[in-house]
C-alpha cells in the first residue's frame, strides 16, 4: 500500500493496534519498509493521538517480547538441522 502518507499511518496504526503484529510483519503486509512503518508512527502521533498510544504499547510489548522470539527461532533451527541428520519420529514442534 502505497499513496497517500496519512493514509497509510492510519491504516498501519489500526493494523498493528488490532493484531498486535511486528513492524516486520506490518512492512510486509503493506508492502513497504520496515523504516516506512516507524516513520508513520511519527505521522500517526500527530494525526491520532489516541491510536498511537495503542501502538505504542503494542510494539513496546513486543521489543520486551524478542529475545524471546529470537531464542525460539534459534532453537527451531537447530532442531530443523539435527532432523535433516536424524528424521524425527513424528513427535514435537517446530515444524519441519
Amino acid at each position: 500500500m502505497k499513496g497517500d502518507p496519512e493514509e497509510r499511518a492510519l491504516a498501519v496504526g489500526r493494523y498493528l493496534a488490532g493484531s498486535g503484529a511486528t513492524v516486520r510483519t506490518a512492512a510486509k503486509v503493506f508492502g513497504v519498509s520496515k523504516s516506512t512503518i516507524w516513520k508513520d508512527q511519527m505521522r500517526l502521533r500527530r494525526l491520532s493521538p489516541g491510536l498511537w498510544r495503542e501502538v505504542r504499547k503494542v510494539l513496546l510489548k513486543n521489543k520486551a517480547e524478542r529475545h524471546l522470539r529470537g531464542g525460539e527461532a534459534t532453537r527451531c533451527k537447530y532442531l530443523r538441522q539435527a532432523r535433516a541428520l536424524h528424521p524425527p519420529d513424528g513427535t514435537g514442534d517446530c515444524g519441519g
